[in-house]
């Protein structure tokens, strides 16, 4: 790689899977120290023990935690606070979804995805980036191309991921005095547990995308830490994400809100 910024630590939301294990994964061999949060500690205890065998060098944190609470992300900042693992390489990718109709959706679900995509990334990056103004760091924020489109089915994930993006979009703007990078990733589909997790019950239709389309989420975090070492402001992990992306942002929304009505009714 070009470009090899390191840290002195590293945290990453919803490390148990997924694109947070792959972070974690790919950027222990960039730090001194590796903070792993999420909500199944097994999880979180097998992948440490991983990249400790892998790395030595890496001190690596444990902590499990449901995000969705304030006063878990409150300790989460006090027991840092105490062992020396004050982050200054943020990765906020925890994540939930809901594929389905608004209407028929259950409100503790979608309050819990509003706690922590936004709730929780907003609640850790303000916690963190005074600490990161004082000595410098970086933030990456995990949103989507669902960030870009109003998505019918999938009305609230989409619009949390919005705001994902939008908000990292001012805050580079805010910090860019402070040489703090602060970087976007929208991927488009992945395989990993989200795909599961966002379905309603086991019998209900995924979400609709081509296999063609899926992208591996080791391309996806290679190239997030590629576009934040060259201090970029967003990335679409993939050619065909990238392309989408374009193309969607070409497309006035009077033609995008004709185009979605003739989605499959796989939900009706």
């Amino acid at each position: 790689m070009p470009y090899l910024t390191s840290y002195s630590c590293a945290l990453v939301t919803g490390a148990s899977s997924g694109l947070g294990e792959e972070f974690a994964l790919q950027i222990a061999p960039r730090v001194d120290k590796l903070v792993l949060v999420a909500r199944r500690e097994p999880h979180l205890q097998e992948l440490a023990e991983r990249i400790r065998i892998r790395h030595p060098h890496v001190a690596v944190a444990v902590y499990a935690a449901d995000l969705t609470h304030a006063t878990a992300r409150e300790k989460l900042l006090e027991t840092l606070t105490e062992r020396g693992f004050i982050p200054d390489l943020l990765i906020n990718n925890a994540g939930l979804g809901d594929y389905g109709e608004f209407a028929t959706s259950e409100w503790d679900r979608l309050r819990a995805m509003l706690q922590v995509n936004i709730e929780a990334l907003t609640h850790l990056t303000h916690q963190f980036v005074p600490h990161m103004i004082q000595r410098g760091g970086a933030v990456i924020n995990v949103s989507s191309l669902a960030s870009v489109i109003p998505i019918p089915d999938f009305a609230v994930y989409a619009a949390t991921k919005a705001y994902v993006t939008s908000f990292s979009e001012a805050l580079r703007i805010e910090l860019k005095e402070h040489h703090i990078p602060v970087l976007a990733v929208c991927p488009g589909p992945v395989h990993t547990e989200f795909g599961d997790v966002a379905k309603r019950s086991e019998g209900s239709p995924g979400m609709p995308a081509r296999e063609w389309f899926y992208v591996p989420r080791e391309q996806v975090v290679r190239e997030s830490l590629q576009a934040l070492d060259r201090r970029a402001a967003r990335v679409y992990p993939g050619w065909k994400t990238a392309v989408s992306a374009v193309a969607l942002a070409a497309i006035p929304i009077v033609l995008l809100r004709l185009a979605l009505g003739f989605r499959p009714r796989k939900n009706g």
